[in-house]
């Protein structure tokens, strides 16, 4: 049959072409598929236009970042100085490794499949990272399965580490999905040193505290990048359209800080708080008056500026049952310079301020007889305040006053100046203000709003209790004075200077007012000068220099009696000329003594016995430091012990050793050249006998020089001494386990009477 016809029954048949043309398309029929062909046009067309003129650039990104590989590039951060010169903090090269998962892959082999070959290898990898970088394997581990496109292994690392990485993967053929990318580390070469003030950084080398804070712009630089395009392995390609933007080293900064004289006072002011169980510590200033240059400042306890986060042994302890947030809380007050953030009351450091005022205003004058009366308290409104003195001091003229810190004393000279010009000068010096030191979050003083200040306030006010200021506040003040009446800012940085330019930006002086005349100044510091050599300050001499000063105990506050007495001192030196001002703080010190004249005054002298020759101040007394001849230690290495014992006799000295008389000295203690006083003790070591014995230095404070000489020698100790009369201070301090033949150096000082408050 032909194609042409379809059967339908067996009586007719109906040609194809004439049913089809049955089928009619109505004009509504054709309307409707017009208009849905339409809206399907229109929408794809605007999916295209969307992709096109809104995705577009997205899409565009997109496709670039997973094309490219854009590598950030660390500035260096500045390196910090001390005035010297001295790095202090310095960025070191390093590397942070980080891992892409998806793109860890192995091949299987040895019927294994390629899934299991890379589980095989993501294991190993793990306990390689763990083992080089110090880590938990699980841990790792968990990473490298992660789902994330990147993970970071370990940052900052050191170069032996990476070293050891690379080698690996060279080892096991991995050549993708590890990343190693150039970094820095701050590091600070001291350690402890100056670290309340210096500060640290945090793991993006950004400034968390102290002087990388406060500079943290300057120090920080600006970050470079280097872009490349990749393959699906994110290996690099070579591409000529390559960019590379470097990054801009932060500056360098030259701090006023001189290092030596850094390490000097936080010597002794250890010592200080050690020796004088200080529950809450110290600190310390020397600060220049002429320029505002700060050339120490210490906090202890201190910290590892390389390890911030660890505990020291003063917060430490139940460190582990402390919720987060204490010990974070700890961490702070580890952190906290106190020289500039804490406040204090002066106690009577402060009369150096009262009296200031009373000369300028003419209400008083150095040395006029019978000024004031001291019967051991003075009445005010309602109440009888104190003086140091039980008995009293009697008739006193001012200079008297100052010399046995005299609490009625002052007080009636406050009363003289009353409470309008008292708070005016108060504003003068500067305490109702920060200082503007250069460093983050200033501390603020607290003192009573004028209008409620009445007779008691005033009379407190004026021996310096009952309100509080900060440590850099008083020596700024302190200093005003030791600077001819005129004030000017602290700062701790004298210099920026610019690595690749060479460029150097000096921080000139910054003069604030002049506070008193000249005049006053110098009636002040002749009044201070007589404190020390007549008065509570006598501790605080230094043989060869003319020292002035001021003892300091304010007792604890009634409404917080845990925080404890504070003892302090604060020094000019020299009186004329004054070339530094120092001011040591102890609070809440536990043991039997606690006035700042009897345990502040003497850690001032043996710090200034030191920085003042360091800085080649000259001594105005060629007199000896002892009545007793000091002797040279010779050199009697590589000789035999029996002709080393026959030297050291010839120059007076003596000697302790096991050897036998025909071993050769390969080490002495002392070494040659220390000045010994006769009869000193040299221990001779030989190769085969080296034995070393320690022994635990005795406190030696209050007892002459003969009866300490007897002391250490009993101990094979050797000594040496500044000063005539009694021990009261030592270095090493009593209980410090040394070698026999250390030389254990003491400060002497005539015995007073007079108050030490």
């Amino acid at each position: 049959m032909s194609n042409n016809f379809e059967k339908v029954d067996k009586n007719k048949i109906i040609p194809i072409n004439k049913r089809r043309n049955n089928i009619k398309i109505t004009p509504k029929k054709m309307l409707v598929l017009v208009l849905v062909f339409l809206i399907v046009f229109t929408i794809l067309l605007g999916r295209v236009a969307w992709i096109q003129f809104v995705d577009g650039a997205w899409l565009k990104e997109k496709e670039y970042s997973q094309s490219t590989s854009s590598t950030l590039i660390s500035a260096k951060r500045g390196t910090i100085y001390d005035s010297t010169g001295k790095a202090l903090a310095v960025s070191v090269e390093v590397d942070t490794v980080s891992v892409n998962p998806e793109l860890i892959k192995a091949k299987g082999k040895d019927g294994q499949s390629d899934e299991e070959a890379t589980e095989e290898l993501k294991r190993n990898m793990a306990n390689a990272l763990a083992e080089i970088f110090e880590l938990n394997s699980e841990e790792v581990y968990k990473k490298l399965t992660s789902a994330n496109s990147v993970e970071t292994i370990a940052s900052k690392v050191e170069t032996d580490k990476v070293d050891k990485l690379k080698t690996w993967l060279e080892e096991n053929d991995v050549s993708s999905g590890v990343n190693i990318d150039e970094d820095v580390k701050r590091y600070y070469p001291y350690d402890n040193l100056a670290s309340n003030l210096i500060g640290f950084c945090g793991s993006n080398n950004q400034g968390l505290d102290g002087i990388e804070l406060s500079y943290d712009d300057v120090l920080r630089g600006t970050s470079g990048k280097l872009t490349t395009a990749i393959d699906v392995t994110r290996d690099a390609i070579p591409d000529k359209n390559e960019e590379y933007i470097a990054p801009e080293n932060g500056s360098n900064i030259y701090l006023t800080i001189d290092s030596n004289i850094q390490t000097i006072v936080e010597k002794y002011l250890k010592q200080a708080v050690e020796e004088n169980e200080c529950k809450d510590g110290g600190n310390a200033i020397i600060m220049d008056p002429s320029n505002g240059d700060i050339l120490a400042m210490a906090t202890y306890p201190d910290y590892n500026l390389n390890d911030p986060y660890t505990p020291n042994s003063s917060i430490s302890e139940g460190w582990d049952t402390l919720s987060g947030q204490e010990q974070t809380n700890r961490l702070y007050s580890m952190w906290r310079n106190r020289a500039v953030l804490d406040t204090y009351e002066p106690g009577s450091t402060f009369k150096v301020i009262t009296a200031s005022i009373g000369l300028e205003e003419n209400v008083v004058e150095t040395d006029t007889e019978n000024d004031f009366f001291c019967s051991g308290y003075e009445e005010v409104a309602d109440r009888k305040i104190n003086c140091t003195s039980r008995w009293g001091h009697g008739k006193q003229t001012l200079r008297n006053a100052l010399e046995n810190s005299c609490n009625p004393a002052l007080i009636q000279l406050g009363q003289r100046i009353g409470v309008d010009k008292f708070y005016n000068y108060l504003e003068a010096f500067g305490l109702f203000d920060n200082t503007g030191i250069d460093l983050p979050s200033e501390g603020t003083s607290s003192f009573w709003s004028k209008e409620n200040v009445g007779p008691v306030e005033l009379a407190t006010m004026s021996f310096g209790q009952r309100f509080t200021i900060t440590p850099i506040q008083l020596i700024t003040a302190i200093s005003s004075i030791a600077n001819d009446g005129k004030m000017v800012t602290p700062h701790v940085v004298k210099k920026v200077e610019n690595p690749d330019t060479g460029t150097v930006t000096n921080i000139e002086t910054q003069e604030v007012r002049q506070v008193i005349s000249t005049e006053t100044a110098n009636k002040m510091k002749d009044m201070m000068k007589s404190v020390v050599e007549e008065g509570g300050g006598k501790y605080a001499q230094v043989k060869g220099y003319t020292i002035g000063g001021k003892t300091g105990t304010s007792e604890p506050d009634p409404n917080h009696p845990e925080n404890g007495y504070v003892a302090s001192f604060v020094a000019i030196a020299p009186v004329d000329n004054t070339e530094l001002v120092a001011l040591l703080t102890l609070y809440n010190p536990q043991g039997s003594n606690y006035y700042g004249g009897s345990i502040a005054a003497p850690v001032v002298s043996q710090i200034l016995s030191e920085v003042l020759p360091y800085l080649d101040i000259p001594s105005n007394d060629s007199s000896s430091e002892n009545t007793e001849q000091t002797i040279s230690v010779p050199d009697v290495t590589n000789k035999t012990v029996a002709e080393a014992q026959k030297k050291l006799n010839e120059v007076g000295l003596e000697y302790s050793t096991s050897a036998s008389a025909d071993d050769i000295v390969k080490e002495q203690v002392p070494p040659k050249g220390t000045s010994l006083t006769s009869g000193g003790i040299i221990k001779l070591y030989t190769e085969g006998n080296d034995d070393r014995v320690s022994q635990s230095v005795p406190d030696l404070k209050g007892v002459t020089f003969e009866q300490a000489k007897i002391m250490l020698k009993a101990k094979n100790l050797n000594i040496a001494s500044t000063g005539s009369g009694i021990v009261i201070a030592q270095d090493p301090q009593a209980g410090t386990q040394v070698d026999e033949g250390t030389v254990i150096n003491v400060t002497l000082q005539e015995k007073t009477s007079t108050t030490q408050h």
